[in-house]
């Protein structure tokens, strides 16, 4: 039985195969994956270092390799995104009241336990995007705080994520946002969880789109395959403090080694060293989004987002199609849904 894990690959016993799937009464659904399997991420863990950090003042050659595409002083190795944003947005954040200004769709409202409130103390300034996918500096000029009255919660960071949904937040987007931001001393983070994605779809290099940001967290299991880390870039002064505040939250580890080497493989062999995407594997996974997004809207389905990268955001409600329906009728094929997100990508 092949079970398909939204955010997951189906592996296949051959190197590129076709998975049909019907789902009664609606419409076709096609597949296409490649079998690449796990294991330099496997093998990368076998001969990394076990070395005792517990002293180290340093950071990794991770890190630093990191920190040097990214155009950014410095970079700190997280367990999870999660952990990322919340160190970062902690960082930020010094005295109340604070607001961050953020797409009411993002991760850190949605995703992450309501971490910002119990972790930082701070508000959410949710805002819904006027153009339906993506912030605009109108949006954020609009609804950011900066009166000093004594009744409104200042906006003290404007928090963004790109892509969002697989849509991309395009770069001269961002630095008409990081002027405003700059004009008024906000600093702007971005969760740039799959940012590797942004960039094989052609929105700029690693180095372009970290620029207008203060900071950036940038996941390694998001399409890299390693099992667990993520990693977040700043200045120096910045990551000195992020790096007690990852301490608090009880994110150091002793023995990094092995996370890190898996982080790197993945990196390295899917991504590539450089920071600009060219020959990444990623771009498979592109392709195979944008056919998919083919196939759903020739028999008459609609997209709730543009596919620009791996993720494909279905319209089931335009459908017709349940969300119940929809999971029910991928079980009966041996097909295991959840909602109406589909991401695709390549293991290595």
């Amino acid at each position: 039985m092949i079970k398909l894990h939204i955010g997951d690959i189906v592996t296949l016993p051959i190197p590129s195969s076709t998975l049909l799937a019907s789902i009664p009464h609606h419409s076709l659904l096609l597949f296409v994956f490649a079998d690449i399997g796990t294991g330099k991420v496997l093998q990368a863990a076998l001969g990394a270092s076990l070395a005792d950090a517990f002293d180290e003042e340093g950071f990794s050659p991770l890190e630093n390799h990191i920190a040097s595409i990214t155009g950014k002083e410095a970079a700190l190795f997280c367990i999870s995104g999660t952990m990322a944003n919340q160190v970062a947005l902690r960082t930020h954040l010094l005295q109340p009241p604070m607001g961050i200004l953020a797409d009411h769709r993002s991760h850190i409202l949605t995703m992450e336990a309501g971490g910002v409130a119990s972790l930082a103390g701070a508000m959410i300034q949710s805002v819904i995007p006027s153009n339906g996918i993506h912030l605009c500096v109108s949006d954020v000029r609009r609804c950011m705080v900066i009166e000093e009255d004594i009744y409104s919660c200042p906006t003290h960071v404007i928090s963004l994520e790109n892509p969002h949904s697989g849509a991309i937040l395009p770069l001269a987007e961002l630095q008409k946002i990081s002027t405003l931001a700059k004009a008024h001393d906000i600093p702007i983070h971005i969760d740039g969880a799959r940012l590797w994605e942004a960039v094989v779809a052609g929105a700029g290099t690693l180095e372009e789109l970290c620029q207008p940001a203060d900071s950036v967290s940038l996941c390694f299991t998001k399409g890299l395959c390693a099992p667990v880390g993520s990693v977040l870039v700043g200045s120096s002064a910045f990551i000195h403090k992020a790096k007690k505040v990852r301490k608090s939250v009880g994110g150091a580890m002793r023995q990094p080694g092995i996370a890190l080497a898996m982080a790197a493989a993945g990196l390295y062999n899917i991504f590539g060293r450089d920071g600009t995407g060219k020959g990444s594997r990623l771009a498979e996974g592109h392709r195979v989004a944008r056919e998919l997004a083919e196939v759903w809207t020739a028999a008459g389905g609609e997209l709730a987002m543009p596919v620009q990268t791996n993720v494909v955001f279905l319209d089931l409600e335009a459908a017709g199609i349940s969300v119940e329906d929809w999971e029910e009728g991928g079980a009966r094929r041996d097909l295991r849904l959840r909602g109406p997100r589909i991401v695709t990508h390549c293991r290595k």
